[in-house]
């Protein structure tokens, strides 16, 4: 898989994919995740790429040209599966959702900024817009992090453990039961006898006990979605 990500501030994205899993994955030649400066495309000396709204009001927004530029000369050397922009008022992030974009070859990915970007970018290169929450980020950096290391780790290889994401909360429907290790008894705190059993079936069952009755209780809305 290939990432291509359009970011004001590279220097900040940089430092969270060289580091853990996903770093490791790039070496493992899994996953290429590719930088690019919009300041690279400004139409000014200055390297702006920001304009004011027509119509007025407080904010600035993210020009049109330049983004038009760079995501035009990123599609004149490949194809993309989806053209992705971090919008509050997208789809929200979700496992299914994750599990799809996994299965992409070529994503692109625009960090929005300010009150956003010119809506024709929007209308005529944008294919997916996602947000990871009902809340306002500064910019779309952290948001385009939490999306490609979501979808990352579901990259057969990436992880040790090809079952361990499979096992993650929500891939059923629910959220994760608990997990212990050892040692089985610490200050008098003991690990359910079930999971010393030794007897896997018994052991399954449990989870998916505890996994339910958590769902129940913390995200009940899950179990209203899968109703």
């Amino acid at each position: 898989m290939r990432i291509d990500i359009l970011t004001l501030f590279p220097n900040m994205m940089r430092m969270f994919f060289d580091e853990s899993i996903i770093s490791r994955a790039q070496k493992k030649g899994l996953v290429e995740i590719v930088l690019h400066d919009l300041h690279d495309y400004s139409l000014t000396r200055y390297g702006s790429v920001d304009d004011y709204p027509y119509g007025g009001g407080a904010g600035m927004v993210m020009a049109v040209e330049p983004l038009a530029n760079c995501i035009e000369d990123l599609q004149s050397q490949r194809t993309y599966d989806d053209i992705i922009y971090t919008a509050p008022d997208g789809e929200l992030l979700s496992q299914p959702v994750s599990n799809t974009l996994s299965l992409k070859q070529n994503l692109m990915i625009l960090c929005g900024h300010y009150k956003g970007v010119d809506e024709r970018i929007r209308e005529h290169f944008v294919t997916r817009e996602i947000s990871i929450g009902d809340y306002v980020l500064t910019g779309g950096e952290l948001a385009t992090a939490v999306i490609c290391d979501t979808v990352v780790r579901l990259i057969p290889g990436v992880l040790g453990d090809e079952q361990s994401a499979l096992g993650d909360s929500f891939q059923d429907g629910l959220v994760a039961p608990p997990e212990y290790t050892r040692p089985a008894d610490f200050r008098g705190w003991q690990v359910p006898q079930v999971l010393l059993s030794g007897d896997h079936a018994k052991i399954q069952q449990w989870r998916y006990e505890q996994a339910l009755q958590r769902t129940r209780e913390r995200r009940p809305n899950l179990l209203n979605e899968n109703e």
